[in-house]
């Protein structure tokens, strides 16, 4: 497991129903991707210092951060198709380079 992996920031709030009906499929996607990404959770409400800093204006939100930047964000519910192939350019050099070792 590389300590500088890819991370992937659930921007979130208690009071969001659309961000509730995502978290089944975001603790998924960190079981499924535990060995290649992080996925870190945040809630607005608890850190707005995070979501001013992250630019959040919604919930739910996705933030992929590789290297300290944010690569790619996803603003608004999203499926597992989108945030997977939002993953994926990511993720497929760190098969490879766990094939190899």
């Amino acid at each position: 497991m590389a300590p500088d992996r890819p991370q992937l920031v659930f921007f979130t709030s208690h009071r969001s129903g659309p961000a509730r009906r995502m978290e089944s499929l975001l603790a998924h996607i960190a079981r499924k991707e535990r060995g290649r990404l992080r996925v870190s959770k945040v809630d607005v409400d608890d850190r707005p210092d995070l979501a001013e800093r992250f630019r959040v204006d919604q919930v739910p939100a996705l933030a992929l951060v590789v290297g300290r930047r944010v690569v790619s964000r996803l603003d608004g519910r999203a499926t597992a198709p989108k945030i997977e192939s939002m993953l994926e350019p990511y993720l497929a050099g760190e098969e490879l380079a766990e094939a190899v070792a």
